[in-house]
């Protein structure tokens, strides 16, 4: 067989994914804050770009785009950014930050900071601790010991490390060490630099004189009382039920991470996109949160100033760049907003039965019947509905709560949603009477019985997930409880 050169010429089709179809995808994704961020720094970066201050109209139901553009559908905006590619460099030319001091600034006086921002922070737990070991540990070995001790404490208030690599540290005993750890321990909060759950419990009762040796049991035996272990409580405890239901009720008094009322946990507030709300005639109105969502204006007037100023290349590029990722800007948030609410308003439609009587109602949903009956594709609706969330009549929920998989139904009954399956497991658990605790078989059983095909495993698979304990320890539960 001979070997011999040829030249072909083929021809083929790919999906180039440029700078701007990049940028596209990643704000179709992004959550509300991730989103207002991302807006805030391209104010900061481009001279061109504005805020729209003007109030929004709160009946809008579609959001329209800051400058007169026609409408575009996503592959429009997708392939216009694909083919805008060659028409400026991405990378800045000239000067940014020349043309970026062009930008009118903010005068001296809006520079200060409001009232709100001049009041004392609040005390926390480092500094409360810190002023009393500047009190108490006079020392200065064991001032320097309390120190390290202190940075390795967490915002619960526990002692996070190894005290063996702070005595190899700074070269000190491991009893010196814990000799300065007992003294803090008597630190206000009680309970502070324990090094677990037991230990924090145990120097909170001692404040209170009320760690005899049957609590002090008690504490080294978590693990039962977790359990509902009543018989062997009694046993390693030396007391009877009463006495362990006693103390039991005791630790529940107590604070297990003392830290927190310090530096509590701040939760941040979720922002729905949509809400949706009855229209008085029996159907639904669908809007975009139009206090979220962030406007931006291009600044038309600003650009033919500067435009005229322009006198070399580098600098005419830079602008005409910075010109078209504003209007581009414009042009995606738009195009996101839409989508959003196309999505949105088919996934009402689709789970209208739970928006009008509750999660029983609500139907086995994939990202596939949303996608098919909109036009887009799968991964185009599951970056849409992550981190997005609704406000409804019954709550706020992330758009991906809709999509659940389907349990089959027995005897040719229609499917059902997995999270229905879930509510009403939960539903059973919590009516159940206090003599007649309902193991898995017995709610697969009457599972079945409402026409619900589901086996055992799952039913335990979904009771961990709510994290409802198994029948023998809500049974001991409801023991000691009662």
């Amino acid at each position: 067989m001979a070997l011999s050169q040829r030249l072909d010429l083929r021809q083929s089709q790919s999906l180039v994914m440029t700078p701007q179809l990049q940028q596209a995808i990643k704000l179709l994704q992004l959550s509300q804050p991730e989103l207002n961020e991302f807006v805030d720094a391209e104010l900061e970066r481009n001279p061109l770009l504005e805020r729209d201050e003007a109030p929004a109209d709160p009946g809008a139901a579609e959001p329209e785009p800051a400058e007169s553009t026609a409408e575009t559908d996503e592959r429009e905006l997708w392939s216009e950014s694909a083919g805008s590619e060659g028409e400026g460099n991405l990378d800045l030319a000239g000067d940014p930050a020349a043309w970026q001091s062009l930008k009118p600034r903010a005068s001296a006086a809006d520079a200060l900071p409001g009232l709100d921002q001049t009041l004392t922070r609040a005390t926390t737990l480092r500094d409360h601790l810190l002023d009393q070991i500047q009190l108490d540990v006079r020392e200065p070995a064991e001032r320097m010991i309390a120190l390290h001790l202190l940075d390795l404490v967490d915002e619960a208030g526990y002692v996070r490390g190894d005290l063996n690599e702070i005595g190899e540290r700074l070269g000190a005993e491991k009893r010196a060490i814990e000799d300065v750890l007992r003294k803090l321990q008597r630190l206000d909060p009680p309970g502070v630099f324990a090094r677990n759950l037991a230990e924090c419990l145990a120097l909170q009762l001692r404040e209170r004189d009320r760690l005899d040796p049957a609590m002090q049991a008690l504490l080294e035996n978590l693990q039962l009382l977790a359990s509902r272990n009543l018989a062997e409580l009694t046993r390693i405890c030396g007391v009877d039920v009463e006495d362990i239901q006693a103390m039991a009720a005791e630790l529940k008094a107590l604070d297990p991470r003392p830290g927190l009322a310090f530096d509590p946990a701040i939760a941040d507030p979720v922002i729905p996109d949509v809400i949706v709300r009855g229209d008085g005639e029996g159907g639904f109105l669908i809007e975009l949160n139009s206090e979220a969502l962030p406007r931006v204006l291009v600044n038309n007037a600003y650009y033919a100033q500067v435009s005229k100023g322009a006198k070399g290349k580098p600098e005419k590029e830079y602008l005409s760049e910075r010109f078209q990722s504003a209007n581009w800007l414009v042009k995606a948030l738009h195009q996101r907003a839409t989508t959003i609410l196309k999505v949105a308003r088919e996934i009402v439609r689709q789970q209208e039965g739970f928006f009008r009587h509750g999660i029983q109602h609500l139907r086995p949903l994939v990202l596939r019947d949303i996608a098919g009956e909109i036009g887009m594709h799968e991964s185009t609706v599951s970056r849409v509905t992550s981190n997005k969330f609704m406000a409804s009549p019954r709550g706020i929920f992330e758009l991906k709560y809709f999509f659940t998989s389907a349990i089959s139904g027995a005897g040719g009954a229609e499917s059902l949603s997995a999270e229905t399956v879930r509510f009403r497991i939960k539903s059973m658990i919590e009516t159940e009477p206090i003599d007649r605790v309902l193991s898995d078989d017995q709610i697969v059983a009457l599972l079945i019985k409402d026409g619900v095909d589901i086996a055992r495993r799952t039913v335990a698979k979904y009771r961990e997930a709510m994290r409802i304990p198994s029948s023998v320890q809500r049974r001991r539960e409801k023991s000691l409880r009662f």
